[in-house]
């Protein structure tokens, strides 16, 4: 199936400094594009992969799981891991749960986590009726474009895919026994106003992890997707920062890329 139209992936090369971006369950690098391309300006070498399963229709979806859209995303860390002399990783939503186990399982390889509003569990009933309810029924409503900013869309299904919701599901069980190995620098940025992903999950990463360098922001103006939400700007240039501080390098290849 041909990949929708503005759901591509997204590849800058750039200066010693790599990002890895990973979007959400359901979505599409469209979500984080803005983002890309706000750190791209700024002399850094950025990936943002299209997971598998998504950015077609949602029946391709249907066939992948956990392990598909992990290890789209650590083949890329390793990728921009022969390139750069430091990699940061970062992601919204299920995206931020990927970039959580990249930080647990590469260690010293990843210098630091974003996360926005990253995705801990599935909540609900229909979580306990996941087993059972995949195999009677198909897809259930979509979770895409989450947004308070009028005008603003977000590129995804409009159905999720049972068999991979339940597969997300064990996912994100696995991640929560492994964030005690996250000690890397984080910056988790989370809405307390999202329809998606409650504020419990942030609060639950936040008290699992190891690092000891962490910094919450709040985006009080924005929904799920809030990379293309009212605080859009701040979560760009906070984690342009944020890597700055931890790459100093960063931050001349800016200056040289004219940004």
């Amino acid at each position: 199936m041909p990949v929708l139209p503005g759901a591509e992936p997204y590849r800058h090369e750039g200066g010693e400094i790599g990002v890895l971006l990973c979007h959400g369950f359901t979505g599409s690098p469209q979500s984080l594009r803005p983002w890309a391309e706000h750190l791209a300006e700024r002399g850094l070498t950025v990936s943002l992969p299209l997971l598998p399963g998504h950015g077609t229709r949602w029946e391709d979806m249907q066939l992948t799981g956990w392990q598909d859209w992990y290890g789209e995303v650590d083949r890329e860390l390793r990728a921009l891991r022969r390139s750069c002399a430091q990699v940061f990783v970062a992601g919204l939503s299920m995206g931020g749960a990927l970039a959580l186990r990249l930080a647990a399982k590469h260690g010293d390889a990843v210098s630091g986590v974003v996360v926005v509003n990253p995705a801990n569990k599935v909540h609900g009933l229909s979580a306990y009726a996941l087993p059972v309810a995949r195999h009677l029924v198909r897809t259930t409503k979509g979770i895409a474009s989450d947004i308070a900013k009028p005008g603003s869309v977000e590129l995804g299904y409009d159905r999720v895919p049972l068999h991979a919701a339940h597969s997300l599901r064990n996912f994100f069980r696995i991640v929560d026994g492994e964030l005690p190995q996250v000690t890397q620098p984080l910056l988790l940025l989370h809405s307390p106003q999202d329809h998606v992903v409650p504020p419990a999950d942030s609060a639950r990463i936040l008290s699992r992890v190891s690092s000891t360098d962490v910094t919450e922001i709040l985006l009080e103006q924005s929904y799920h997707v809030a990379t293309l939400d009212h605080d859009a700007d701040r979560i760009f240039e906070e984690s342009h920062a944020f890597i700055g501080r931890l790459a100093p390098i960063a931050g001349k290849e800016g200056t040289a890329a004219g940004g």
